[in-house]
């Protein structure tokens, strides 16, 4: 296994830091904004924009965590009995500019659904997509709004995003199978 690594811990800080900044511009500052988190690692990486964020502005902005194991489109392939962990939203997202965040953007099923799961709970005025890295091989016509890092990979690749909250660092790697 080869591995190489993509972003260290300064690196993701800086993209982090780029995303916070990207959206604050995009939306003109932070009302009716909401981060929402899909589960696992979208979570941590949502709650250090909303950091950021208040860091930059001084503004607490809302961050929710998006469940979206029984939307997945190949759910049956991965599990009978899926466990689900449910979402937690802060408050009405009706009328109200969504920023979905994710750590990788590949065929951008998992971000389909998760706008399935979220027009469930509510209908935004405007839902935009945050990922930390985006590595092409789109499957669905879906395209980040704020990318981290755009890395061309193959798709026998596998791109690891490790966090402190989840993982005990903070690195993204690119893996791949020496031939």
């Amino acid at each position: 296994m080869k591995r190489v690594q993509l972003l260290d811990e300064i690196a993701m800080n800086r993209a982090i830091t780029r995303i916070s900044h990207e959206i604050l511009e995009k939306n003109k500052g932070t009302e009716d904004l909401y981060l929402i988190g899909i589960k696992t690692r979208g979570v941590p990486i949502a709650k250090r924009i909303a950091a950021k964020i208040h860091e930059f502005e001084g503004v607490e902005v809302a961050v929710g965590t998006l469940d979206i194991t029984l939307y997945r489109d190949d759910l049956s392939k991965e599990q009978i009995n899926p466990v689900v962990h449910g979402s937690s939203i802060p408050a009405s997202i009706s009328d109200k500019t969504v920023v979905l965040v994710d750590d990788v953007l590949y065929t951008g099923r998992t971000a389909r659904a998760a706008l399935d799961a979220l027009m469930d709970i509510g209908r935004p005025n405007i839902i935009q997509l945050a990922v930390l890295v985006d590595r092409g091989h789109r499957e669905l016509p879906i395209r980040a709004d704020y990318v981290g890092k755009n890395v061309p990979t193959s798709k026998t690749e596998i791109v690891k995003v490790k966090l402190m909250e989840t993982d005990g660092e903070n690195l993204v790697l690119l893996e791949s199978r020496e031939e």
